[in-house]
C-alpha cells in the first residue's frame, strides 16, 4: 500500500507584514523552516525536523531513525480544546520539561512544541554553548511552567529570530487570532514508555499511552482515534524530530 499523504497545513496568512500584529506569529507547517529555525537558535545540525507523509506503517517507516519527537498541527473540532485527553496539573513530573503558553505567547505553539521535544533530550541533543537556545535553557531549567513562558515572552533575541522565520515560506499570516484555526503539540515517549503530548495550552503533559514501544504508531493510533471521534478535523499534519541520515 503507498503513502497517503496527510492534509498539509499551512498557517493562513494574509500579508507577512501582517505578522508583526503578533508578539509571536505563526510559523508555518514546513519542516525545512522549523529545522533552520532550530539550527539558527541553537541545536545542532545532525538534528532535523521532516515530513511525515501520512499515518500508515508504509509512510512510517520511511521516518529516520531515531526519532524522538512527534510535531502535529492540527484543527480542533468546535470548542472540544482537551482532544478527549486532558492534561493534568500534577502530572508534570512525567517528563522533565514542560511549559505552558500564555496570552503574550499568542501564536508561539510552533515553536513551544520545538521546545517540549527538544528539552525533553537534551542527553541526546547537543547544543550549542552560548546560543538562545542554551541560554534559554540554563535561565528556565529550575523554573515551573509559567516562570518558563513569562521568560520565552520576555526573551527579546529569541522573539526576534522568531518573527524572522515566520516571516518564511508561501502562505500569509493571519490578522486576527480567529483566522489561526490549527495549533502545534508535541509527543514524546518519556523514559516510562508513556506517550505522552505536550501542549502549552492544557493543565499540563497529557498520559496518553502506558507503555507505548513505538512512538510513530502510537502518535498515529491517537490521532486516527480523535479524528473518529471528532475531537480534530482531518486538515492536519505532522512532522518528525529525527537525526540527519
Amino acid at each position: 500500500m503507498g503513502c497517503q499523504a496527510t492534509n498539509l497545513h499551512k498557517e493562513e496568512r494574509k500579508s507577512k507584514k501582517n505578522s508583526g500584529d503578533y508578539h509571536w506569529p505563526a510559523l508555518e507547517s514546513n519542516p525545512e523552516i522549523f529545522t533552520k529555525y532550530l539550527r539558527a537558535i541553537g541545536m545542532e545540525e545532525e538534528w532535523q525536523v521532516c515530513e511525515i507523509f501520512g499515518m500508515d506503517d508504509d509512510c512510517l517507516g520511511f521516518v529516520p531513525k531515531p526519532c524522538l519527537g512527534v510535531i502535529v498541527t492540527f484543527e480542533r473540532n468546535g470548542s472540544n480544546i482537551d482532544d478527549g485527553r486532558p492534561g493534568d496539573g500534577d502530572s508534570s513530573d512525567l517528563v522533565e520539561f514542560y511549559m505552558k503558553q500564555n496570552q503574550k505567547l499568542d501564536n508561539a505553539c510552533g515553536i513551544i512544541a520545538c521546545l517540549h521535544t527538544v528539552l525533553n533530550h537534551t542527553q541526546d541533543v547537543e547544543i550549542m554553548k552560548g546560543s538562545i537556545l542554551d541560554k534559554f535553557w540554563k535561565e528556565v531549567e529550575d523554573q515551573n511552567p509559567k516562570q518558563r513562558a513569562n521568560y520565552l515572552e520576555n526573551f527579546d533575541e529569541f522573539q526576534k529570530e522568531h518573527k524572522k522565520y515566520a516571516s518564511k515560506g508561501q502562505t500569509q499570516a493571519p490578522t486576527s487570532s480567529k483566522q489561526v484555526k490549527h495549533h502545534f503539540v508535541a509527543f514524546i515517549l518519556n523514559k516510562e514508555d508513556q506517550l505522552i503530548e505536550l501542549d502549552g495550552t492544557k493543565t499540563g503533559p497529557a498520559l496518553i499511552l502506558e507503555d507505548c514501544k513505538d512512538l510513530l504508531k502510537g502518535v498515529s493510533s491517537e490521532l486516527q482515534r480523535r479524528i473518529k471521534n471528532k475531537n480534530i478535523t482531518e486538515s492536519l499534519s505532522m512532522m518528525a524530530f529525527t537525526k540527519t541520515p
